[in-house]
């Protein structure tokens, strides 16, 4: 079986968190009348929980819901989310529809090598899927975005750091773990990766710099594109020794030096 690389959608396609999911909310949170708007470090705070219904929630405090005259049913305020959240990935998608977002360095390129070479191709994200599809076409172009799967959105029921939308990956692609690696941005995504098994390349983005990547196989600030946007690399444990962009060849050398990563 050919061996495949999959990749986070937001923060890995694209810089999206900061500049495109927080406008997001927030508009909608003054579409809907709701008196909260997510400064950037809150928003960064938030990002520990996976999920874009599963962050909204946390407006649902006791406080909240009387001072606002939101419902008290559950059902209702599960309902209520649901709107909130489909109003703002329309927001989102429109954004990235518009090309505002451009893909991360080197998304493009690797995805090219990659699918040159008879790798699979996939997105494993717990944003909706409309918006992981969005991101993907203008990352990586709409044709070769036809060549992925795209795993996304509530399809599993529970979001990163729980592997389970990496472990649905692994067997709709009917992949060996040994076989894949993942491209991911975040220390959620990270251990949702790693407890799926599966050897981890981290691109760093604006808002997990500084978190902790320990058990990644290698850590970038990007995949590079030169001459403007050269790679760094971050940690190295197994000696790669990459260079200003990571190549397709690089990802083969550290899925060889990982091996099967124990979960």
């Amino acid at each position: 079986m050919s061996p495949a690389l999959v990749f986070d959608c937001d923060g890995v396609l694209a810089d999206t968190e900061r500049d495109g999911h927080l406008p997001a909310f927030n508009a909608t949170f003054a579409e809907f009348g709701l008196p909260v708007r997510w400064s950037v470090a809150e928003y960064g705070r938030l990002l520990a929980i996976g999920g874009g219904k599963e962050r909204l929630s946390t407006l649902l405090t006791p406080e909240n819901v009387a001072a606002w005259g939101l419902p008290t049913d559950p059902a209702e305020q599960q309902e209520l989310v649901a709107r909130w959240h489909k109003a703002k990935t329309a927001r989102y998608t429109a954004f990235i529809g518009s090309g505002a977002l451009p893909g991360r360095p080197g998304i493009a390129r690797i995805s090219r090598e990659a699918y040159a070479a008879g790798w699979r191709l996939a997105v494993a994200s717990t944003s909706a899927e409309p918006s992981v599809r969005a991101v993907l076409e203008h990352a990586v172009g709409a044709e070769m975005a036809e060549h992925f799967a795209v795993f996304a959105g509530d399809v599993v029921p529970r979001k990163k750091p729980a592997p389970d939308i990496y472990l649905l990956a692994l067997r709709e692609l009917g992949a060996d773990p040994a076989d894949v690696v993942v491209v991911e941005d975040s220390g959620n995504g990270l251990a949702a990766a790693r407890a799926a098994g599966l050897t981890t390349l981290v691109t760093v983005s604006s808002y997990t710099v500084d978190e902790d990547f320990t058990g990644a196989g290698l850590v970038v600030t990007s995949l590079g594109e030169l001459p403007d946007e050269p790679a760094a690399v971050l940690a190295d444990p197994y000696g790669l020794a990459i260079g200003t962009e990571v190549h397709l060849d690089d990802v083969e050398r550290l899925r060889t030096a990982a091996g099967a990563p124990t979960p």
